[in-house]
């Protein structure tokens, strides 16, 4: 997660959910962030300011008028100061203020000045949060550009069970990056990814794969996203979690995969097929472990669906964009690649560069067009890599359209 250079001022209330607050600086700071910390009093009757300040390194700030400082314009130097105000946990009292305007304390007046980049965690008992009262303030909220985050289902700690609980630092996390990065290069345009690996089953113990985990997938999914696109998201076995307002199917096999890309491809103006998926399966999948008779065992492998070159077939008007794990002459096979499935662009990477191996968190790639020379790219984590891809989508979609319209005949009347 890209939080590099930002700077974010967490309001802290007065919830049970505040203890959680504690990840989510640590995390914040790990990604490079600045974090500013406001606390109700109420809030420090769940969590002390001094665990803050630790994982923060700053002060917390607590009072509106501080003793021994100047405090004239505290909220004010705050709200300028914040790239992003986000409100976690957001009690059900605190809603009220903000949609009323009140601004009787720190965290309320700062909200009151950085109200244009105010997100809102809100997090209270399930039949606090089905109040009519509070939903209608929440749903003004949204109507006036406040992000609201929408709170998890599951147990609550006052022993209830429904909707309430603030959502897992990762959704959080999600979703303030989406606040404080969100573009419109993709906006009105939707995008269907596939990622991670896919696996052919040989008998109930054993399987054909690779080791894809889908970060880079995913991370093209969330980059698309925050450029305003609608995200297909069509992913093989991994380990990571959906991403909330990604459209996302799971799948496990090369046929499973090649039939709801089939299915989820009409919309799409742009594809990016980053799945790393099986060429070959077995011809015969055994209902019992396989045992070990012999010193050597033959079996017999069929050709998958090849779905990148599928894709290249009925094309049409779309941005098609593949990848290329290359391990001897990459560049060469990679542009291969490129003319033979009829591709618009070709990301490759190398897994036994430094940097670049499967799982981990960061890539090396050289991106290659029709035209142009390649962008050789340094090593970067996934989510930069996946940002500088998106970007390039985007300028083939505005040459696309200059294109289009240029070819377009001119009315005559």
């Amino acid at each position: 997660m890209n939080f590099k250079g930002k700077k974010i001022v967490l309001g802290i209330t007065g919830g049970i959910a505040a203890y959680k607050c504690a990840e989510l600086i640590r995390r914040w700071v790990q990604y490079g962030a600045e974090v500013e910390v406001i606390m109700t009093r109420a809030a420090q009757e769940f969590i002390t300011p001094l665990t803050m300040e630790t994982l923060s390194n700053r002060r917390v700030h607590t009072d509106l008028f501080p003793q021994k400082e100047f405090s004239a314009t505290v909220h004010i130097d705050l709200a300028d100061w914040a790239d992003a105000v986000i409100i976690a946990p957001a009690t059900a009292d605190f809603i009220a203020k903000l949609r009323n305007g009140v601004g009787d304390d720190l965290l309320s007046t700062v909200c009151l000045a950085a109200w244009r980049k105010t997100v809102v965690a809100p997090a209270m008992n399930s039949n606090m949060w089905a109040n009519p009262a509070v939903q209608e303030n929440l749903g003004i909220l949204s109507e006036r550009g406040y992000l609201i985050i929408q709170p998890e289902e599951g147990d609550l700690a006052c022993g209830y069970k429904g909707a309430g609980r603030l959502p897992d630092p990762h959704i959080i996390d999600h979703w303030l990056a989406y606040f404080m990065h969100s573009k419109s290069l993709l906006k009105g345009k939707t995008v269907l990814i596939t990622a991670g690996r896919t696996e052919e089953e040989i008998d109930p113990v054993r399987l054909i794969t690779n080791r894809s985990s889908g970060k880079m997938g995913f991370a093209l999914a969330r980059q698309a996203f925050y450029n305003g696109a609608r995200v297909i998201l069509v992913a093989g076995p991994n380990d990571l979690k959906p991403l909330p307002g990604i459209e996302y199917h799971q799948v496990t096999t090369a046929e499973e995969m090649y039939e709801i890309v089939t299915e989820t491809v009409d919309p799409a103006d742009i594809v990016i097929a980053n799945a790393a998926v099986s060429d070959y399966r077995s011809k015969d999948v055994f209902f019992r472990k396989v045992k070990k008779e012999k010193e050597e065992m033959d079996l017999h492998l069929v050709a998958n669906p090849d779905i990148l070159a599928q894709l290249g077939v009925r094309k049409g008007n779309r941005v098609l964009v593949g990848f290329a794990l290359e391990t001897d002459n990459e560049h060469a096979n990679a542009r291969e690649k490129l003319r033979r499935k009829n591709l618009d662009m070709i990301i490759l990477n190398n897994p036994i560069e430094d940097g670049a191996a499967f799982g981990y968190d960061t890539n090396k790639v050289t991106i290659f067009r029709k035209r142009g020379k390649p962008i050789e790219m340094p090593v970067m984590t996934k989510d930069d890599v996946a940002d500088r891809i998106i970007q390039e989508v985007g300028k083939l979609m505005v040459d696309r359209t200059k294109s289009t319209k240029a070819r377009k005949p001119k009315s005559t009347k």
